[in-house]
């Protein structure tokens, strides 16, 4: 899928190509197009800028809509690229069902989910430009910390610090700038925190230590539903929490016998293919209940006298954080200290 352009392969059930066409990315073509074929339909596409219109669109047209992960599909980066080979190579690997979906058909928080895009849009703004000024006064060894940088009340004393003019302009225009996204920022906040209550999972989710309205807000608008998940190793995998481990030559012949190897597999580390905002959820959740008082830091410190290195013990703190918010979610409860197991996640 192009701005301009689809570009279209068609197989039918053995295998055969029947048809390659190239379409205009508008609703009324793509329709004119489905018109005309017969048959049970299955279409596949990556996810991409348009791949939530047109599921929409799709969705209720045809038998089953496939919106694939293109980070999974090494078969389309092997050999000659075009958009005409790589959509004879989304058919066939749809047709051997080999393709990994994104999930796509959760419309009741989606208000919700754009209203926390912009809260973190104007956030990352922000940091940007705190950023910018920081690096002024580093240019000039000008020591600085703590939040006095920013604030109003101290600004004019840092700005007499700097002797040059083209600099010193320079600094007036970012801290303008920050005060408009300052500004910009409480209002998405506030606007993200009428929305998420009109959804009761969100004051479920705040029950959780550590999970406040905005980190609540954002993790059911990313989420939308828990049912999508089967198990929280499922979920910690969405959440960039899961293991990536390695193995070969797992079995071996004794007596006559094949049987497992007792070798350890090898952990590779976490794995990368995520969902960025939820990962960050739960390690600032983590973060935050590994340094005060609670339940939480009491199963963090636990694993501490375990032996645990502290970086090892804050993702098992992560991780069980996450796996009680999918349960409490599924099972419609708020969270309740006296359940919290002992065991690691």
């Amino acid at each position: 899928m192009h701005q301009a352009s689809i570009s279209v392969a068609v197989l039918d059930e053995s295998g055969k190509l029947v048809m390659q066409s190239v379409v205009a990315t508008r609703a009324a073509a793509i329709l004119e197009l489905l018109e005309g074929l017969r048959g049970t339909l299955h279409i596949t596409f990556e996810e991409g800028t348009y791949s939530a219109w047109l599921h929409d669109l799709l969705v209720q047209r045809v038998s089953q809509v496939v919106v694939c992960n293109p980070r999974k599909n090494a078969l389309l980066k092997a050999g000659n690229k075009s958009d005409r080979i790589d959509a004879l190579k989304l058919a066939e690997l749809l047709r051997g069902g080999m393709l990994s979906p994104v999930y796509h058909g959760e419309n009741s928080t989606r208000t919700l989910q754009e209203l926390g895009r912009s809260y973190r849009t104007v956030t990352g703004d922000a940091v940007r430009v705190m950023s910018r000024l920081k690096a002024i006064y580093r240019s000039q060894a000008i020591a600085y910390g703590g939040k006095k940088l920013y604030t109003q009340r101290h600004r004019q004393e840092w700005l007499k610090q700097l002797k040059q003019p083209g600099l010193l302009r320079r600094a007036e225009r970012l801290y303008e700038e920050l005060d408009l996204l300052q500004q910009l920022r409480r209002q998405t906040r506030q606007e993200l925190m009428v929305e998420s209550q009109k959804h009761p999972v969100c004051e479920r989710l705040r029950t959780i230590p550590y999970l406040g309205p905005v980190r609540a807000a954002v993790l059911a608008a990313r989420v939308q539903t828990p049912h999508r998940f089967r198990s929280k190793r499922q979920f910690w995998a969405y959440c960039g929490l899961g293991l990536e481990t390695r193995s070969s030559a797992d079995y071996q012949q004794i007596e006559g016998r094949l049987k497992r190897s007792r070798k350890k597999v090898l952990i590779r580390g976490l794995n990368v293919d995520h969902n960025h905002d939820l990962k960050n959820v739960f390690k600032g959740a983590a973060m935050s209940a590994s340094i005060f008082p609670g339940p939480l830091q009491e199963f963090y410190q636990e694993r501490l006298n375990s032996g645990i290195k502290p970086e090892m013990a804050r993702l098992t703190l992560a991780r069980k954080i996450a796996a009680i918010a999918l349960t409490i979610w599924k099972k419609g409860e708020s969270f309740d200290p006296s359940k919290l197991k002992a065991q690691a996640a």
